[in-house]
């Protein structure tokens, strides 16, 4: 008996931004499978944000890779109920543990992104979503994104991040300081505690105190580390790479959609980058196009391991 799986691959506009359309989707997910909390992996918790899940009932865990800013903007998070930092080889991941899988930008910044991708898979549940939001190596885009210098690169993420196409590690209200649950790392959260409630000034003033010293925290550190590490972009990190890996292992793509947002905030007519942009996929022939910069996918597990995609 052989079972079939159609692959929906159609490319068009999300009607949704790319964060509410995997909100929108997980809600679904939830709804579709009551009385149950979804259990979430936040991967790449040290970059952006998470989903906006209204009341449903969940917990999330949030991996990534261990560095001082991934490790500041992930304790600064107040919608993880545990983190873990490391070797994305080796954290813990449970097999079949988790109904979503959520990795926006992550796939094109991490070395062994195949074997890592393996790993988010055998950690969902049968049926589970895996959802994917990377900017395509095979663009023009990725390829300087890759290939500038580093004193190029830096001034061009800041670029997109004042025109809001991109999160800054930090943000101010996202400091280490912070209020968070316990996690991983939580001694200097309880220690800047006990010292609020030690100074006698009431739970108000703590509370402005504790948002003026976040926000100051917050701004500096932002200023210092506002770009994303430098991104590895192995060959699965693409639209043609995650639809080769998704048929290699039995993955269904429900859901596919490119966008122009890095693209749009370089100017999608004008500009220094937006012009080498067009420059590098006119000399690649096509190769390295200019018509998108990121990708995001809804992919689905199947519920029958035996399913295949043909």
């Amino acid at each position: 008996m052989r079972l079939r799986c159609e692959t929906v691959t159609d490319l068009r506009t999300p009607p949704l931004n790319d964060g509410d359309l995997f909100s929108e989707r997980v809600r679904q997910y939830a709804h579709d499978r009551p009385l149950r909390p979804v259990h979430i992996l936040e991967a790449g918790c040290g970059w952006g944000r998470g989903l906006d899940l209204g009341d449903c009932e969940r917990r999330v865990t949030g991996v990534d890779m261990d560095a001082p800013a991934l490790r500041a903007h992930t304790a600064g998070r107040t919608d993880l109920d545990e983190w873990h930092l490391g070797d994305l080889r080796t954290v813990p991941m449970p097999p079949r543990a988790y109904d979503v899988v959520h990795a926006p930008f992550l796939i094109e910044r991490v070395p062994h992104a195949e074997l890592v991708l393996d790993r988010f898979v055998a950690a969902l549940k049968p049926g589970g979503l895996l959802l994917v939001r990377l900017r395509d190596r095979n663009t023009a885009f990725g390829f300087l994104d890759r290939r500038l210098p580093r004193w190029l690169r830096d001034p061009l993420w800041r670029h997109l991040a004042r025109h809001g196409r991109v999160e800054l590690l930090l943000r101010p209200e996202a400091s280490p300081g912070a209020a968070r649950p316990a996690q991983e790392g939580t001694a200097e959260g309880r220690s800047e505690a006990a010292a609020s409630g030690a100074s006698g000034g009431g739970a108000d003033d703590a509370a402005e105190r504790g948002h003026v010293r976040g926000r100051r925290v917050g701004d500096e550190r932002a200023a210092r580390i506002g770009v994303p590490p430098p991104a590895v972009y192995e060959k699965v990190a693409s639209r043609q790479g995650m639809r080769w890996y998704c048929v290699m292992r039995g993955l269904v793509i429900a859901e596919e959609y490119t966008s122009r947002a890095s693209l749009d905030a370089l100017g999608a007519g004008s500009g220094l980058v937006g012009g080498l942009c067009r420059l590098v996929a006119s000399l690649s022939r096509g190769k390295l196009t200019s018509e998108h910069s990121e990708v995001t996918l809804v992919i689905r597990k199947p519920e029958n391991r035996f399913a295949r995609v043909i």
